[in-house]
């Protein structure tokens, strides 16, 4: 049987706010466990929340980033469940009003092509504490540093149909909430979750399968490797007679599979009504008249601006424009230089390797945009060889504040494009090896082809890499024809 994967995603994005959206307790990563605790945040008797309009404002700013309906007015809820890090018995959030409504984002696949996903809602809500086990034996310790955070939970349509597109869908949140500033995407420390609800159906079937949900998966790499092990699970699950049940997941990096942690609470579950600590929230349209007017440049312009502008492919315009950072960093060396290819080449080659290699963001590169751009100025004028660029780019990140020229003159790799030099140099090459002369001579054409590059190795060898190589292989050719 063909089967076909249905997957919906709820991303929740830790707005970058000062403060909690209940309270003024700080929102900093890291500190000691519960010293960033309120007694609002505890949710003590006699305290009453305020809202954060920060995280109001953060919000209306992702719903008019993804064309979406925004709420005039909306309304807060309590969601009633216990959990040892909640210490209030329910959490703040938003059901049948949230803020932002329908709306949508374009993603670019591997493919090239474009597709929509559709966006359900998007709505604000505070973060539980968090629960920590390593550290005690036996017993789990309580951190509410993170009790209160604001997030904005972002809920797609079920329109995704692989992980591959799952992964290409949460990049393009990453880098859209990044754009706008409202959260700074980090993974690894929890600011940007993702819960991914998977099931499968027959190939040709209108109703969805049952739906299992993955939780707080943190890496786009662990995203896809969870799906995909989950689709082939309950694939197996049904072709050998069994059910997919409605559950809870957890997955499991270490064993590469997810594993049942609870059957899946349906939402009446969670005695949801309205706050009564808290009014309702009235959008002016004058308020978003003035953030829409605001809005940065946003990914998809950026990527369509870059492949009219520069003449890039659009997988190239993709990958710089995935970070604003990148971006930036992209068009300062385009302009240093003034060579789009070879900018988004050197970008996303050699520099991106530099940076993965020393797990470091582009923000910390030990190559400056400046830098990078004088070197590829260089590379244009025939000062120095492509390879030689390299040796120049190594010696960049070695040295601070090092510019191309002095690191070429110090180390003395500039191109030797003087036709005479390189002649002579030629001609004693090739009195070195007369017998592979003669075999080349004595050649037809597909061995020549061969051949002629043992020559020019000899060449560049001889030179120490110096010599211009679009000139040894023009005269290489004529001596050897000769």
């Amino acid at each position: 049987m063909q089967w076909e994967t249905v997957i919906g995603l709820e991303i929740h994005a830790q707005l970058s706010t000062q403060s909690k959206i209940f309270s003024a307790s700080a929102t900093t990563f890291g500190a000691e466990p519960n010293t960033q605790a309120s007694l609002v945040d505890l949710g003590m008797p006699g305290t009453l929340p305020v809202l954060n309009a920060e995280a109001v404002r953060m919000a209306c700013q992702f719903g008019l980033a993804i064309d979406a309906e925004i709420a005039e007015r909306n309304v807060f809820a309590r969601k009633n469940y216990f959990y040892p890090d909640l210490p209030k018995g329910y959490q703040t959030s938003q059901m049948d009003h949230p803020i932002v409504g329908k709306g949508f984002l374009d993603i670019p696949l591997e493919d090239g092509t474009v597709k929509r996903i559709g966006i359900t809602r998007a709505h604000l809500e505070e973060d539980a504490g968090k629960s920590l086990h390593e550290d005690f034996q036996g017993m789990s310790g309580i951190d509410l540093n993170r009790a209160g955070t604001p997030l904005l939970e972002i809920v797609s349509e079920p329109d995704i149909r692989c992980a591959k597109e799952a992964v290409a869908y949460v990049k393009a949140i990453h880098a859209l909430v990044r754009y706008l500033g409202i959260c700074d995407g980090n993974m690894a420390e929890g600011s940007l979750r993702c819960d991914c609800n998977v099931s499968v159906r027959p190939k040709g079937q209108a109703e969805f399968g049952t739906r299992a949900e993955i939780k707080n998966v943190n890496s786009f790499r662990f995203i896809e490797k969870a799906i995909n092990h989950e689709v082939q699970r309950q694939i197996e699950l049904i072709e050998d007679g069994g059910k997919v049940i409605q559950e809870t997941r957890l997955y499991d990096p270490n064993k590469d599979q997810t594993r049942s942690m609870r059957s899946k609470e349906e939402a009446n579950d969670y005695r949801y009504f309205p706050c009564p600590d808290l009014l309702p929230v009235v959008i002016e349209q004058s308020f978003l008249d003035d953030l829409r007017s605001k809005l940065p440049e946003l990914p998809p312009q950026k990527r369509e601006r870059f492949e009219s502008q520069y003449a890039l492919s659009t997988y190239d315009a993709s990958v710089l424009s995935a970070s604003r950072e990148l971006a930036d960093y992209f068009e300062v060396v385009e302009k240093t230089c003034g060579d789009a290819k070879l900018a988004a080449n050197w970008v996303m080659g050699e520099l991106s390797s530099l940076l993965n290699k020393d797990n470091l963001e582009i923000d910390r590169s030990p190559v400056s945009a400046e830098q990078l751009g004088g070197m590829i100025l260089r590379i244009k004028d025939n000062t120095i060889s492509g390879k030689i660029a390299k040796m120049v780019f190594e010696a960049l990140a070695a040295a601070e504040g090092a510019t191309a020229d002095e690191v070429i003159e110090k180390k003395g790799l500039k191109q030797v494009t003087d036709s005479g030099a390189i002649e002579k140099m030629l001609d004693e090459v090739l009195a070195a090896n007369a017998g592979q002369v003669e075999q080349y001579r004595a050649s037809d054409e597909a061995k020549r082809g061969k051949m002629f590059g043992f020559f020019v190795g000899q060449a560049m060898k001889a030179s120490k890499g110096k010599a211009n190589p679009g000139q040894v292989n023009e005269l290489l050719k004529k001596k050897l024809e000769g």
